[in-house]
C-alpha cells in the first residue's frame, strides 16, 4: 500500500513537471523563431534619430541581431514595404489591476476579485505599450511580472514603485522614522522605486527621499498639500527624480502664467527633477465633470473589466462637478504652458497617462497622451522619444530598450505610417514585438475580441456599490 502510494506520488509530480517542461519548450520554441523585417523603414529614436530607409532587421532569441547584414536562413520573414519600425512604447504613470481585497476577511480567504491577467495586459500589447511604471504597485503585481517573464501571459515589462504616505496608502508614514522605515521594507520586499504621496509631512516627505538615496531607489511622485502656500524652491528636494502629473505644480499655485511655469522648470532644471505632464487625466476628469455619458460613450470601454466598467459609471468621482470645470479647465490650460516652459529649459519629460483611473483606458490612453502633448508644443520626434528613449532612461534600462539598436530588446512596433509626419499614425499598427515575440494585425485583433467578449459576457455579475456593501456587511 505504501509503495502505491508512493508510485502515484510519483507518477503525479512527474506529470506536473513534464506538463511544466512542455510549456516551457514552447515558449522557449517561439522565442528561438528567427524573425526578418524586409524593407522597412526605422525609426531608431536615437539621439541622431537617423531614419533608416529599406533596411532589414534580424531579430533573433528576443533580441534585435542585426540591422542590414545577412538574412539566416529558416528566418520568418515579416514584409515592412512602406511601414515605419519604432521602440516599443513606454507608459510612466500606470495603475493595472491586480488580485486583491481591501483587508482580510479571514486567514486562508485569498482576494475578494481576481482577474484574468492576460486581459489586464492586453490592451498595452495591442497599443504597442511594451513596458509600463506602476505607480500604485502591491505584491500581487510581482506575481503578474512572474507570469509574463514566465511566458504565460504576453504582456509588458513591469517597474514597480511602492506608494509611501501620511494617509490612503499602505504602508503610513507620519514621522521621518516611519517613512525612512518604509523605504527599507519597500526595498527588501522587492520593489525598484518610491512613489511619494500626497498626505506626506514635510520632514517626512524629505526623510523618505533621504533614505530611498541611501537605498539607491528613485523617487516618483506626489508634492504633498504640506508644501502650499510656501515658495516654489522648497519644493525641489534633491534626489526627487519624478513629478507624476504637472497637476502637482498647479496645485501648488494661484498664478497661472508663463512666468510661473517657467519658474517651476527652472528649479526642476536646477534640482534635476523630470516630468511626466500627464495631459491625459485632466481632459479626462474635465470630459467626466460634464457628463457620465462620456464615460459610457468611450470608444474603447469594452476592453475595461466589467467591474471597472461599472465604478466609473455608478461611483464616478468626478461626475457632477460641473462647478469646478472652470477651474480644472484653468489647471488644464497652465499645464501645456507648463509643457512648454519644461521644453524651453531643457527638463527631461517622459509620457504617463494615470491608466487606470476613471476615464483613461490602459494602452489605448498612451496615444492620446502623445497627440496632447504634440498639441502643447512638443515636436512628434519629442513626443515619441518622452515614450520611447526617455522613459528608458529614466527608469535606467535604456541600454536594454527604448531606442531600435543591435543588442537590445526587441520590443518594437510596426507601423502603417510614419509618426514624425503625423502624430496620430502610432495608432495605425501593423504589429507589436513583445521581447521577441511577433504578433500580427490579426492575433490582435483576436486578443481584443477575447477581451470584449468575456467582459460583455460576465457584466451583470460585477456591481462596484454591491461589493463595497459586503465588505461592509
Amino acid at each position: 500500500m505504501k509503495f502505491l502510494k508512493l508510485l502515484i506520488l510519483f507518477t503525479v509530480v512527474s506529470f506536473n513537471l513534464n506538463a511544466q517542461n512542455n510549456s516551457t519548450l514552447k515558449s522557449n520554441r517561439q522565442n528561438n523563431v528567427t524573425y526578418v523585417i524586409k524593407n522597412v523603414n526605422i525609426i531608431p529614436m536615437t539621439k541622431e534619430n537617423k531614419v533608416i530607409e529599406n533596411a532589414t532587421v534580424v531579430i533573433k532569441e528576443n533580441k534585435i541581431h542585426s540591422i542590414n547584414k545577412s538574412i539566416p536562413e529558416n528566418s520568418v520573414i515579416i514584409d515592412g514595404m512602406n511601414k515605419w519600425l519604432i521602440p516599443g512604447l513606454i507608459d510612466m504613470h500606470v495603475h493595472t489591476l491586480a488580485d486583491g481585497s481591501p483587508f482580510v476577511i479571514y486567514p486562508t480567504k485569498g482576494p475578494i476579485v481576481s482577474y484574468n491577467t492576460q486581459y489586464n495586459m492586453t490592451p498595452y500589447i495591442a497599443n504597442g505599450v511594451t513596458t509600463v511604471f506602476d505607480l500604485a504597485a502591491r505584491t500581487e503585481h510581482f506575481g503578474q511580472r512572474n507570469e509574463i517573464i514566465r511566458g504565460d501571459v504576453i504582456g509588458p515589462r513591469m517597474a514597480l514603485a511602492k506608494v509611501i504616505g501620511g494617509k490612503k496608502s499602505n504602508p503610513i508614514a507620519k514621522t521621518p522614522s516611519d517613512g525612512r522605515n518604509a523605504v527599507r521594507f519597500a526595498k527588501e520586499e522587492g520593489y525598484e522605486f518610491i512613489k511619494v504621496y500626497t498626505w506626506l509631512n514635510e520632514e517626512t516627505f524629505k526623510a523618505v527621499i533621504d533614505e530611498a538615496e541611501k537605498q539607491n531607489m528613485k523617487v516618483v511622485g506626489h508634492i504633498p498639500v504640506a508644501f502650499e502656500g510656501k515658495p516654489a524652491k522648497d519644493i525641489f528636494i534633491p534626489h526627487f527624480g519624478l513629478i507624476a502629473h504637472a497637476e502637482e505644480l498647479s496645485k501648488q499655485t494661484d498664478d497661472y502664467s508663463y512666468k510661473k511655469a517657467q519658474e517651476f522648470a527652472h528649479l526642476a532644471k536646477e534640482n534635476g527633477t523630470w516630468l511626466i505632464p500627464n495631459l491625459t487625466n485632466m481632459v479626462a476628469i474635465i470630459s467626466q465633470a460634464k457628463s457620465i455619458k462620456n464615460v459610457e460613450n468611450l470608444p474603447n470601454l469594452k476592453y475595461v473589466h466589467p467591474l471597472m466598467q461599472n465604478k466609473w459609471i455608478t461611483s464616478n468621482g468626478y461626475f457632477g462637478r460641473k462647478k469646478f470645470i472652470p477651474y480644472f479647465q484653468k489647471q488644464a490650460d497652465f499645464h501645456k504652458l507648463i509643457v512648454k516652459a519644461f521644453k524651453e529649459a531643457g527638463v527631461p519629460m517622459v509620457s504617463g497617462t494615470d491608466a487606470g483611473i476613471s476615464g483613461v483606458v490602459w494602452g489605448f490612453s498612451l496615444h492620446d497622451e502623445l497627440k496632447l502633448l504634440v498639441e502643447a508644443g512638443l515636436t512628434n520626434e519629442e513626443a515619441l522619444s518622452s515614450a520611447t528613449r526617455l522613459g528608458a532612461e529614466w527608469l535606467e534600462i535604456d541600454d536594454k530598450i527604448g531606442t531600435i539598436e543591435t543588442g537590445k530588446f526587441a520590443d518594437l512596433i510596426l507601423l502603417e505610417g510614419n509618426p514624425l509626419d503625423d502624430i496620430n499614425n502610432t495608432r495605425k499598427i501593423s504589429g507589436v514585438f513583445v521581447n521577441g515575440k511577433w504578433i500580427d494585425r490579426s492575433k490582435i485583433d483576436l486578443m481584443l475580441s477575447d477581451v470584449e467578449k468575456w467582459n460583455n459576457a460576465n457584466k451583470e455579475k460585477y456591481d462596484w456599490k454591491e461589493l463595497l456593501n459586503t465588505l461592509k456587511n
